[in-house]
């Protein structure tokens, strides 16, 4: 949940990435819903989050409540879940969810898809990929990743890592 919440506009290796590490080895308990229901409680969300601003705040506290909702206790309750239409659109409906988001979330517990971001919107603009709305692109992302034979995921996150690295030199992309 912190890595879905803190992710947008962030540096994902300095920012975010340092910050999930730091709660899963000292807060062993928020890996399910409950433990971080009391995190919530106890008005313990800053400190937990590493964050003060009080959007990503509410955003983290507003996604928990969801979830409480739905009783999605664990990381295997959560991907079942997140397989519905409905949770989409109820993630959705949280201010400042997006779809990005929710692609992002099922990447997370290893539901197979593409988060269209930055990344891919340049990705798809040097291969001469013209296409501008979000669901669009990610099909096109996704059959390329079909083609290739590689999990969307797995594509995903490779043109995550190469293009996050600040290169603007050309990539020449080699089909096996």
């Amino acid at each position: 949940m912190a890595d879905a919440v803190l992710q947008s506009g962030l540096n994902y290796r300095t920012v975010v990435r340092p910050r999930v590490a730091r709660i899963q080895i000292n807060y062993p308990d928020a890996a399910k819903l409950s433990g971080v229901k009391a995190i919530i409680e106890e008005g313990l969300v800053c400190d937990f989050l590493l964050w003060t601003h009080p959007v990503k705040v509410s955003r983290f506290t507003r996604l928990a409540g969801l979830l409480s909702i739905g009783n999605i206790e664990d990381t295997d309750a959560l991907r079942q879940w997140l397989k519905h239409r409905s949770a989409r659109n109820h993630l959705l409906s949280l201010h400042g969810v997006g779809p990005k988001t929710y692609d992002y979330m099922c990447c997370l517990v290893g539901i197979d898809r593409i988060a269209v971001d930055r990344h891919i919107k340049t990705f798809a603009r040097e291969a001469g990929v013209s296409v501008c709305g979000y669901n669009d692109l990610q099909a096109i992302v996704s059959y390329a990743a079909d083609l290739l034979g590689l999990p969307r995921r797995d594509f995903d996150a490779w043109i995550w890592s190469h293009l996050s690295q600040g290169s603007s030199a050309p990539y020449q992309y080699k089909l096996l």
